[in-house]
């Protein structure tokens, strides 16, 4: 298992979290400074633990540019508690925003959890016919057309194509990839498979096995 990367300039909190993650039996590595992110630091950081006012550069900042080249988790830990702090930090890409105070405990529980969701593989590339799935770039196109998805879709069939032509079972799903706090039902897993049908113009890409989940269908050889 890789490394949670925290960063945050509060001694005696940052020491407190530390010692938390790691009797928790994470590894950890802690920066009492903000700075980007070297690429060549993806492969070895399975989530980041972010604080928002640092000294150096600051925490949206390096947010904004982790997103545009990783999907590592990143949950925001800061003292800011305006609504508009955590609405920026999650549009730019947050997966989860904890304020400060906080119990120890639940910090850990929240990196279980985001650490237990589908991570996408950013080398991955699907081809079925006119689709391409590109999980780099958290591209899809039909035919050469751009698609438009919502987070959800894209985690979805980016889930589904890593087996495909495999049964990805709802329970599966429902865990790793949907958001917990927010989507994880199967009626809603439902509606955002109806509307990717929709947008890939094939009801069939997708297809329902009945009793088990969804798999995307292979190319017909």
């Amino acid at each position: 298992m890789g490394v949670v990367l925290l960063i945050e300039d509060d001694e005696a909190l940052g020491r407190q979290v530390v010692d938390q993650l790691e009797a928790a039996g994470f590894s950890t590595v802690w920066w009492r400074r903000g700075r980007l992110i070297d690429a060549a630091d993806y492969r070895e950081i399975v989530l980041v633990i972010l604080d928002l006012m640092l000294p150096g550069v600051p925490g949206l900042d390096i947010l904004a540019q982790l997103r545009k080249d990783s999907d590592v988790p990143v949950l925001v830990l800061s003292a800011r508690q305006d609504s508009n702090d955590k609405v920026q930090a999650l549009k730019l890409g947050a997966d989860d925003y904890v304020t400060k105070p906080f119990w120890p405990e639940e910090l850990i529980e929240r990196v279980r959890a985001r650490l237990r969701r589908f991570v996408i593989d950013r080398s991955s590339q699907v081809k079925r016919g006119g689709l391409l799935i590109d999980g780099g770039k958290r591209e899809v196109t039909v035919d050469g057309k751009s698609l438009e998805l919502t987070r959800a879709e894209l985690d979805l069939l980016l889930a589904l194509a890593h087996r495909v032509g495999e049964p990805v079972s709802r329970r599966w799903l429902l865990a790793n990839v949907l958001d917990p706090e927010k989507e994880a039902t199967e009626r809603t897993l439902d509606v955002h498979v109806s509307r990717l049908r929709k947008k890939l113009g094939d009801s069939t890409v997708i297809e329902t096995i009945w009793g088990i989940g969804y798999r995307l269908r292979k190319e017909a050889e």
